[in-house]
């Protein structure tokens, strides 16, 4: 695994090191059966997993191929401990597919349980399972598209035309105001005491930066003068790639909501944010999640601020970069 330098997020997603291998792709004996093959079911943001009897949950490899004779598209993932990884996205339950002895957990709620090698795998399986549930048909004439390059690419049948696997890049970011308090907001979307920072899809010709100050003029009326990157992290969900920024708004200013978006946004200081999640009306994402790395960096922690987490010292706080 490389190492990373300067300011980097540490999230369970962020710390990915298995090997995918991609030169064998074109081979393809990749996805033949065999003795060193083992196959990653996938569905709908969901990954085929084992718990032990101390509650460890770790992927679930399986020696025989899941497909019961379909069709369904194989993905070659990499290797592990000299073995072939190949995912299998499972389109809905069915007799066939679907073995009642088979544990199918969303991602998002057991990525942070997960090691980082299993974590990297179930990343890609789980993105590469949206896409080819998604992509049936050439976008230019309609026709079907075939699957090549170990499922990394898919080929239109008609014009030859070619197909990649999709990524959206999205800016996540933690705006502070000069009194170093953090702005928190509830999306129009959340359940009721759901808050985290806001983030954003970047648009064409935009740059990450510009972004940034975008999202945050649009969705709160606040203007960012300074931004510094600070990391990023697949989101497959279902296929975005998130790039967390720390922010800087001028003075204090008072917040004008995107109604249709933001229900509700406010300055938290690092004791009002603990006494909230502690009372139960503040929630936060998860720890899987660059945003809950972004509100972490901020109080100065990794752990659950409803914990008794320790803050960050006046000399600490990272300083405002200059425009």
């Amino acid at each position: 695994m490389a190492r990373l330098r300067g300011p980097h997020l540490r999230t369970p997603l962020t710390l990915l090191e298995s090997d995918r291998d991609a030169l064998l792709r074109s081979q393809p004996e990749v996805l033949a059966a065999g003795e060193d093959a083992r196959y990653l079911v996938t569905r709908a943001g969901a990954a085929a997993v084992t718990e032990s009897e101390d509650g460890t949950v770790g992927l679930l490899l399986e020696r025989e191929d899941p497909r019961a004779g379909t069709h369904q598209p194989l993905v070659f993932l990499g290797r592990r401990d000299g073995l072939r990884v190949l995912a299998v996205e499972i389109p809905e339950p069915s007799p066939e597919l679907d073995d009642p002895g088979r544990d199918l957990r969303d991602l998002r709620h057991v990525a942070d349980q997960l090691v980082p090698a299993d974590a990297d795998l179930a990343l890609a399986a789980v993105a590469m399972g949206s896409w080819h549930r998604s992509m049936r048909h050439c976008t230019s004439c309609g026709q079907l598209l075939e699957a090549e390059q170990a499922g990394w690419v898919l080929r239109c049948r008609e014009d030859g035309s070619e197909h990649f696997p999709r990524t959206d890049p999205a800016v996540i970011m933690g705006v502070r105001d000069d009194q170093d308090r953090l702005l928190l907001a509830r999306n129009a979307h959340f359940r009721g005491r759901f808050h985290s920072v806001l983030a954003g899809f970047v648009e064409p010709g935009e740059t990450l930066e510009g972004a940034v100050v975008r999202e945050v003029a649009e969705e709160v009326g606040v203007a960012v003068t300074a931004v510094e990157y600070m990391g990023s992290q697949p989101w497959p969900f279902p296929r975005s790639l998130m790039l967390g920024y720390r922010a800087w708004a001028d003075g204090s200013p008072a917040l004008v909501l995107q109604e249709d978006e933001i229900a509700e946004a406010r300055w938290f200081t690092r004791d009002e944010l603990r006494a909230e999640v502690e009372a139960g009306t503040v929630e936060l994402p998860g720890g899987s999640s660059l945003g809950r790395a972004l509100i972490d960096d901020w109080l100065g922690t990794d752990a659950d601020p409803s914990q008794g987490a320790g803050t960050l010292g006046d000399d600490d706080r990272p300083a405002r970069p200059r425009p």
